[in-house]
């Protein structure tokens, strides 16, 4: 598959991530920037639970997962907790420890579906 707009399938228009500098599929270098709680934490905010939520599902208190999510929407540069979880939801095989979901940054991406 090439890159030029003779590919059946492809439009022309370009990808609003992409112009904004956002890479929607590899993920922000700055995930390695996270601790493995930060990790944790931003995997969970995927999954729309609540601050009270996620303390009982880490087992930490509700004003630690309030520092944990402050600090890993500074580090990765987000603006709010809805793009932290639409991180999360883009970035999951990254973050999730589970055997079935784990691909590391340094593997070859699969190629991207075409409509």
């Amino acid at each position: 598959m090439g890159n030029d707009s003779s590919d059946h399938g492809k439009s022309t228009a370009k990808c609003p991530y992409r112009h904004l500098g956002i890479d929607p599929v590899g993920g922000p270098v700055e995930l390695e920037r996270l601790t493995r709680r930060e990790r944790q934490v931003l995997l969970l905010l995927g999954t729309g639970m609540n601050n009270r939520e996620l303390a009982a599902e880490l087992g930490i208190a509700e004003r630690t997962v309030k520092a944990h999510t402050a600090r890993v929407l500074e580090k990765l540069r987000l603006p709010s907790r809805l793009e932290a979880a639409v991180a999360s939801v883009l970035l999951h095989e990254l973050l999730c420890e589970d055997v079935r979901c784990v691909r590391h940054l340094d593997e070859e991406r699969p190629e991207p579906l075409v409509a």
